[in-house]
């Protein structure tokens, strides 16, 4: 089920588009390049394999929200089917994930301890703000959602 809010233009279409394939290209870069990095550990393989785990299940979260997907909050529809059925934020989760996947195959626990600070920090700050833009545009649709739902 799908709540609607304002419509969308073009220019806003063009530039999710834009960021959509600027997060996949930037990430398949960084998992090509990890992947031919030593040494091939169980720990390299674990961590890209959540890496491509994780990578699926983000694309599919960004295909399921559609043109909700915006670089802000914004209250453009509320999605709760699919993976937004479960999870409020699967394309943060998933995201994160896919990353954690790629810093764990490095097993350089500096970088990977300075990534999950930050990581946590945006990202939970990201999600605050839109929940906040969600619950003004959809009340208690939003409210009775987040209850449902994880994260």
């Amino acid at each position: 089920a799908t709540q609607d809010g304002p419509p969308q233009t073009l220019a806003e279409s063009c530039w999710q588009r834009l960021l959509l394939w600027s997060d996949v290209v930037i990430f398949l870069m960084l998992f090509g390049v990890v992947c031919f990095i030593p040494p091939h550990t169980t720990l390299w393989f674990v961590g890209l394999s959540l890496a491509a785990a994780g990578f699926l299940l983000w694309m599919i979260a960004r295909w399921q929200l559609g043109a909700s997907f915006t670089a802000t909050a914004q209250a453009r529809q509320l999605v709760t089917t699919g993976l937004y059925r479960r999870i409020r934020h699967p394309i943060y989760l998933f995201g994160t994930l896919a990353h954690l996947g790629v810093f764990l195959a490095l097993q350089n626990w500096w970088l990977l301890g300075i990534w999950c600070a930050y990581t946590i920090l945006i990202q939970r700050r990201r999600m605050k703000r839109e929940d906040k833009v969600l619950e003004e545009a959809f009340g208690e649709a939003f409210v009775n959602h987040r209850q449902r739902t994880w994260i």
